[in-house]
């Protein structure tokens, strides 16, 4: 028998992808709680990342990081301004480009996934402190940045 923890032999991106299960659970009942049950998948992505952000975003800025195609984005979002979590309107500077910012609704919806987010991460800092925390953001981070590498090419001097 041995005295190593259950996740050592798990595979880092099994472990992430059940990591991020425990934020959508936590996130998708707490909307649904509120009324929000019709949200698409990658819906809550662009509520959330929307909310961060202090003005819309382009589409094309979703396909990228969404890593899905335009149709694909276009349909996402016409669901969500269909159910009234999103506006579009053309982009000022760019007639060919739509922006897309949150409705009340939205702000709503994003303001309870924060709220559960915010929740769990407290209860990761109570059982893992801080500097775990900290360290594992770092890592996160760092995975990031070898995909932002690997697509920026060879010649790239990031």
């Amino acid at each position: 028998m041995t005295d190593r923890p259950w996740h050592h032999d798990v595979a880092f991106p099994a472990l992430l992808r059940h990591a991020r299960k425990t934020y959508g659970r936590a996130m998708r009942e707490a909307l649904a709680s509120e009324g929000f049950d019709d949200i698409p998948a990658n819906g809550l992505y662009i509520l959330g990342g929307l909310a961060l952000g202090a003005e819309g975003a382009p589409i094309s800025r979703l396909v990228r990081e969404l890593g899905i195609t335009r149709q694909g984005a276009g349909q996402l979002v016409d669901t969500l301004v269909n159910r009234g979590y999103l506006s579009r309107t053309p982009d000022e500077r760019d007639r060919r480009q739509l922006i897309i910012t949150l409705t009340d609704r939205g702000r709503r919806c994003a303001e309870i996934q924060a709220t559960a987010r915010n929740a769990i991460d407290a209860r990761l800092v109570a059982m893992v402190g801080e500097a775990d925390v900290a360290a594992a953001r770092r890592t996160l981070a760092a995975l990031i940045d070898i995909d932002r590498r690997s697509d920026a090419g060879p010649d790239s001097k990031s």
